[in-house]
């Protein structure tokens, strides 16, 4: 068993930085992806914020009787 643990380390590339880099690289790019797919997933519930709250003005605008606020 000794001679096994012996013998590892010659089997192991001696330049591992390029597999560091590589790794880094993948994680970078998984987190930028999932900061783009939460920016695009605000961008929507923002517009629809907007839209929701745009009905609910014409809504109160139509109860109310307010020909101004009708318009907005």
């Amino acid at each position: 068993m000794s001679w096994v643990l012996a013998q590892a380390p010659d089997t192991l590339p001696d330049d591992n930085t390029g597999y560091v880099a590589a790794a880094y690289l993948v994680f970078f790019a998984l987190v930028l992806a999932y900061f783009a797919i939460m920016a695009a997933k605000l961008q929507r519930l923002e517009r629809e914020l907007v839209e929701l709250n745009e009905l609910a003005d014409k809504q109160i605008a139509e109860r109310s009787g307010d020909p101004v606020a009708e318009r907005v």
